[in-house]
């Protein structure tokens, strides 16, 4: 008989390790009402910000949002931790500083969003829509594959992996065969991130740290890598062309599988 795992125990298993909840993720029935409806109206929803305050912000922990239309709303220092956020429109919406730790944000639409300083630990976000977000000084560990971040910016954003927090098991930030074009990461930490299949192109990650990253097969067109830290990274079958300041990269001896790199 097959196993079905509830969000909260998914939940926890995100916490012991990215890859075995990624497993899981196959006996979590998506289509289940728990995932794909929402318990509260954007009305519902724009009433609890108005009574929110500095000491006591919006609380929508562990909540069923998805689907809503939540445009254009300010989210700032909101709290949605655990939330179901699956599909859920978020267009031009304010969510600085905002919690978003565990939650689901499954082909979400945060276009033109901002995020800035917001955490996303543990969160699930694949095919998730983050074209133009401002991202920077976030802190995330979220899976991210499929996602798009076109012209995003995660410029000073930590998404490395925080190896004194790894008691239970592996906890990175996943984008792979993600569309990072035109992405802003300068002075972004992308320690151990996957990046394996993800487009690159005309990407600037000055004074970025690649250390221990998973690059295989990625597309490094025409992407600025002036003062970037290739410590350990692993850089198999990846596809550099037209480079601009890999001269000026930091430690690029250092990486893995130069050998196999493409470069055209």
């Amino acid at each position: 008989m097959k196993r079905t795992f509830g969000v909260a125990a998914l939940g926890l298993a995100l916490l012991a390790a990215t890859a075995q909840a990624q497993e899981m993720m196959r006996d979590v029935d998506l289509s289940s009402p728990d995932m794909v409806s929402a318990e509260l109206t954007r009305a519902e929803v724009e009433t609890a910000l108005a009574a929110a305050t500095a000491a006591a912000p919006a609380d929508f922990t562990n909540r069923r949002l998805s689907g809503l239309d939540l445009s254009g709303l300010d989210l700032s220092g909101a709290i949605f931790r655990a939330a179901r956020l699956n599909k859920t429109k978020l267009t031009g919406a304010k969510l600085d500083l905002a919690v978003l730790d565990q939650a689901w944000l499954l082909e979400a639409d945060l276009t033109g969003a901002s995020l800035k300083g917001a955490n996303l630990f543990a969160s699930q976000m694949l095919r998730a829509r983050l074209d133009g977000a401002d991202l920077s000084q976030a802190r995330v560990a979220a899976d991210l594959t499929g996602a798009s971040l076109v012209g995003a910016s995660i410029a000073g954003a930590n998404l490395g992996v925080d190896m004194r927090n790894q008691s239970m098991g592996l906890i990175r930030t996943v984008l792979k065969s993600a569309n990072l074009e035109r992405l802003n990461a300068r002075g972004a930490d992308l320690s151990r991130v996957d990046l394996e299949f993800a487009s690159l192109k005309n990407a600037d990650l000055t004074n970025a740290s690649l250390k221990g990253a998973q690059l295989g097969g990625s597309d490094l067109t025409g992407v600025t890598f002036i003062g970037t830290d290739f410590d350990g990274a692993d850089l198999a079958s990846a596809k550099v062309s037209a480079p601009i300041g890999l001269d000026q990269a930091k430690n690029f001896d250092r990486a893995k599988n130069r050998d196999r790199l493409i470069r055209e």
